[in-house]
């Protein structure tokens, strides 16, 4: 079984790697690029142009690899799913933005219709599966909190689309996306062994050998972007595995990176809102204040590449506890 996993992992990177080349080419030529925000990083403004939906490259080789090596185990199909269907809102969110050439594509209560539809479905089958059952793992701890049938459906939607949009705020720098939830998958993968689902860890050495192939194009300076088809996929690729492992509760501490993006984005609005325009961050998301303190776009990535590896490790620190260890 721990062949079939590394397996998977090191067939979705050379899927990326392979394909990687002729799928930027594509885009160039379709003139797909990127749209810059007026009001983001001046910085940012070189990034203009550089081929967007760069995310196809990494749901196709994820799903890709998953099918070949997981046999159709349903619940997996459900993750793709789930994957596939949030990236298709991505692919939309983009197409739309760089064909009328603005910075904002599909409404918000558009995108956000789409995503709990899907975190729906996803839910409900969570609670029907006599293994699951509206239960979560508590980290550190032998016990199992059990939810009301109602509750869990919301606790496991709202993981669902709260992953998706975290992963899409983090998604700003060259690399900084993609590397953060590599390393999420990763711990995932080694979260589902512990736990016996060794389907989904094949799925998650997927996604997380995905994430890397794409990142030898998109590490600084990108030759391509993943844009919301892929940052929205892989943010439900991350939600469906806690969901359909009972462990929500462990995605706030290893995804603990696209948690204090989030956190940063709503303290801003908040801040801004009661104080009539004062600000804690220099900009929000996280990732924007250190670089208008001078941080290199570099320098950013690779530290939150670390935050990340602690937050990962320190979500794994918490299993043995869960299965009596």
């Amino acid at each position: 079984m721990i062949a079939r996993i590394l397996y998977a992992a090191l067939l979705a990177f050379f899927i990326a790697l392979i394909v990687g080349p002729p799928l930027i080419r594509f885009l160039r030529r379709l003139k797909l690029g990127q749209s810059i925000r007026v009001d983001g990083p001046q910085t940012h403004l070189k990034k203009a142009g550089i081929p967007t939906m760069g995310g196809i490259l990494i749901v196709t080789a994820a799903a890709a690899s998953t099918l070949l090596f997981t046999k159709g185990h349903v619940a997996v199909l459900y993750g793709l799913l789930a994957t596939l269907g949030f990236s298709l809102i991505g692919l939309v969110d983009d197409f739309i933005i760089v064909v009328a050439k603005r910075s904002l594509g599909l409404k918000a209560r558009q995108k956000l219709l789409g995503q709990l539809i899907l975190g729906l479905v996803i839910s409900l089958y969570a609670l029907a599966s006599p293994k699951l059952g509206p239960t979560l793992l508590v980290p550190f701890s032998n016990q199992v909190l059990v939810l009301p049938s109602w509750m869990f459906v919301v606790v496991a939607t709202g993981a669902m689309v709260g992953s998706a949009n975290a992963v899409n705020f983090t998604d700003g720098l060259d690399g900084l996306a993609a590397g953060t939830t590599a390393i999420a998958a990763v711990s995932y993968a080694l979260l589902c062994i512990g736990l016996g689902e060794w389907e989904l860890a094949v799925f998650a050495a997927a996604i997380a050998g995905a994430c890397l192939g794409f990142t030898w194009f998109n590490a600084y300076p990108a030759q391509v972007i993943m844009g919301d088809t892929g940052s929205l996929g892989l943010g439900a690729a991350l939600g469906t595995l806690a969901v359909l492992t009972g462990t929500e509760l462990f995605l706030v501490i290893i995804g603990g990176v696209f948690v204090m993006e989030t956190l940063s984005v709503i303290l801003q609005v908040l801040y801004f809102r009661l104080t009539g325009g004062g600000r804690i961050f220099r900009m929000a998301p996280l990732h924007h204040h250190f670089e208008l303190k001078g941080w290199p776009e570099t320098k950013v990535v690779f530290r939150f590449w670390i935050i990340a590896f602690v937050f990962a490790v320190l979500g794994l620190a918490g299993l043995p506890a869960v299965l009596g260890f």
